[in-house]
């Protein structure tokens, strides 16, 4: 399954995109490649916002079972504990996590007749869709309130 996070953070006044670069960067990598017969992966892509540069957005992608996303979301949750952004970020960041359902390719010239749903060929089953939703959801939540009980112990 293939999931994507998208994570929006906006530079303090004054911090440069390589300030926050050099505080986010992953030196441990999750774990996950090649680990299932389709390729696993998990890549990360940078942009920042052309009518805001101060907005540094971060699209997830990973590829992987359910048991390599629970221990990339820990190896997640532990480097982001050990290296905060606190210093070049301001404190809102926008998060949101999903699942794909569906890949289309509108790249042809002229009419493209509809297809159902797939993924690499394969007609999405919504039924196990729904199951894989729920237990993705439930995932990121529990690394969430890991992330969130590491953030107030700091704080405290």
């Amino acid at each position: 399954m293939t999931t994507v996070s998208i994570l929006t953070r906006r530079l303090k006044e004054g911090r440069t995109y390589d300030d926050f670069r050099r505080a986010w960067f992953h030196t441990t990598g999750f774990g996950v490649q090649g680990k299932e017969p389709g390729g696993s992966s998990a890549r990360l892509l940078t942009f920042i916002n052309i009518f805001d540069p101060r907005e540094v957005i971060v699209l997830g992608f990973a590829t992987a079972t359910l048991e390599q996303m629970k221990n990339a979301l820990d190896i997640d949750v532990k480097i982001r504990g050990e290296n905060p952004l606190d210093d070049v970020i301001e404190p809102s960041v926008g998060r949101s996590f999903a699942l794909q359902i569906a890949e289309d390719d509108f790249s042809e010239a002229g009419d493209i007749p509809y297809t159902p749903a797939t993924i690499g060929g394969r007609k999405t089953d919504m039924a196990e869709f729904e199951r894989d939703l729920g237990a993705v959801a439930g995932l990121y939540s529990a690394a969430a309130k890991k992330r969130d009980a590491l953030n107030a112990g700091k704080r405290t």
